[in-house]
C-alpha cells in the first residue's frame, strides 16, 4: 500500500483523536519504517505521539496492509514542517519556505522564499527580491526552511 492509501486508512483514526495528519511515510524493506507526523492546536508532545501510536498500531493490526516487518514511528512536524493543504500555505504566510515542483517552471523545480500567502489555489513567495507565484498543483513538495 503506497502512502496516500496509508494516509487514506488512518487519517480518520488521527483525526478523530483530535490531531492532523500532516504527513505519512513508508520505507518497506528488511527494516522497513511507517513514519506519520501529526500536529495538533496545542503543538505536540511525547504524550500526543503515545496515544495516536497506540490507535494507529491497532489498526494496522486489524487492517494489516502492509506485508512484512515494520517500526511504526510517530512524531511531530519540527521545524521543517511539510505544507501540502492550502490551510497550511495560509498559517504560516510571512515564513521561510521551500518549494520543489513537479516539472521546472521558468527553467527551475526548486524556490526557497519567503511565503506571502495564498489565493485561490495559487501561493506566492518572496524569492531573490522577487515575487513568484506557484499553483498548488504544481508543487511536488512544500516543507518551512527556517535559517538554522
Amino acid at each position: 500500500m503506497g502512502n496516500q492509501g496509508l494516509r487514506d486508512l488512518l487519517e480518520p483514526t488521527v483525526s478523530a483523536l483530535g490531531y492532523e495528519l500532516l504527513e505519512v511515510e513508508h520505507r518497506s524493506g528488511g527494516n522497513g519504517v511507517v513514519r506519520l507526523f501529526i500536529d495538533g492546536p496545542e503543538g505536540i508532545g511525547l504524550d500526543d505521539c503515545e496515544r495516536v501510536s497506540e490507535q494507529v498500531s491497532a489498526l494496522l493490526d486489524v487492517e494489516d496492509p502492509i506485508p512484512g516487518h515494520y517500526t511504526l514511528e510517530v512524531s511531530s512536524p519540527g521545524s521543517r514542517r511539510v505544507l501540502n493543504r492550502p490551510a497550511h500555505f495560509e498559517r504560516f504566510a510571512g515564513e521561510r519556505v521551500k518549494v520543489q515542483l513537479k516539472l521546472p517552471r521558468d527553467g527551475r523545480r526548486r524556490f526557497t522564499g519567503t511565503l506571502t500567502g495564498i489565493h485561490g489555489q495559487v501561493i506566492g513567495l518572496r524569492v531573490d527580491n522577487q515575487d513568484v507565484e506557484l499553483e498548488l498543483d504544481w508543487i511536488e513538495r512544500a516543507q518551512l526552511a527556517p535559517l538554522d
